[in-house]
């Protein structure tokens, strides 16, 4: 598998792993995005620190006002939050 597919895959498993924590396996609640957050992202989110900043992340990603935040939802955060981290180290000067 290539980098990029094995990236993808490793995408689908992180959401895959929380979804399933609680009820719907297709989607996220706001536990289990606090817990993906906390455990996946802990150098680059402080979420699961501050109930205010997780309510804001939840409320951006939950496009369709669901009360959940689906695949898609989650995989345009990661590609925004990729974005910002490629912009970040070009203005570094790291790449």
């Amino acid at each position: 598998m290539s980098q990029l597919e094995t990236a993808m895959a490793m995408t689908i498993a992180v959401f895959d792993k929380y979804s399933k924590m609680q009820g719907n396996t297709r989607t996220l609640t706001k536990a289990e995005l606090k817990t993906l957050l906390e455990k996946e992202l802990p150098n680059f989110l402080s979420a699961g620190k501050d109930k205010d900043n997780l309510d804001k992340i939840f409320k951006d990603l939950d496009n369709n006002g669901d009360s959940q935040v689906d695949f898609k939802e989650f995989v345009t955060f990661v590609a925004a939050l990729t974005c910002c981290c490629h912009n970040y180290f070009e203005q570094k000067g790291a790449r």
